[in-house]
């Protein structure tokens, strides 16, 4: 039996969260069913209920890896439920969790888990020009080392097909990233943001 790829979608939580980025979620969700893929997603509200809800709708497997250690957190839309009660380090499960990820907006919380994919080196792609922490690295990558491009597109359709495109094409991994230099790259862009945050308020 094939292994069915796994798709992690991220973006804004409820708060940030527009009927933009909730309608592009849903449709990016939807493809994710239609490809016969499996969605993942951090399992709470905004682009993550979003996508669970155009997955669900379509009939596709929906996956919720939550921070919390109740299940009852989790979006309606969830089939499965992980509660880990790991708080933010649940980043990490989640990009590991998955064969690809799309970006859809997002927040402080986003970019983190942009950062643990980024040091594992997984497939990325991002909806361009609706805002959100990524958007300065679309079409670039996230620091010196140069680990993974995030490949920019403009639909919830192009996402799709791109990212499996991706999940399929090889890549190097010659040059294996230590557990130190994925916390030190970690503490970095949270602390990178956290200022640009605070410059902002």
């Amino acid at each position: 039996m094939t292994k069915k790829r796994q798709i992690l979608v991220i973006g804004n939580n409820t708060n940030g969260c527009t009927p933009k980025h909730e309608k592009i979620a849903y449709d990016v969700g939807s493809e994710i069913a239609k490809s016969d893929s499996v969605l993942i997603t951090g399992g709470l509200g905004g682009v993550m209920a979003a996508a669970s809800h155009g997955a669900h709708d379509a009939n596709g497997l929906t996956v919720g890896i939550i921070p919390q250690d109740d299940a009852t957190m989790a979006n309606e839309f969830c089939d499965i439920v992980i509660p880990t009660g790991m708080g933010l380090a649940r980043d990490f499960l989640n990009a590991l969790t998955a064969d690809g990820v799309i970006i859809v907006g997002g927040g402080s919380g986003t970019l983190s888990e942009v950062c643990a994919a980024y040091m594992y080196k997984k497939p990325m792609v991002a909806i361009r020009n609706i805002g959100g922490s990524v958007e300065p690295y679309i079409d670039g990558f996230i620091d010196h080392r140069e680990n993974i491009k995030i490949i920019g597109v403009d639909t919830p359709q192009e996402a799709v097909k791109k990212i499996l495109e991706l999940i399929t094409a090889p890549y190097n991994r010659d040059s294996e990233t230590t557990d130190a230099e994925i916390i030190d790259a970690f503490n970095k862009i949270k602390s990178g943001e956290a200022s640009r945050m605070a410059q902002k308020s």
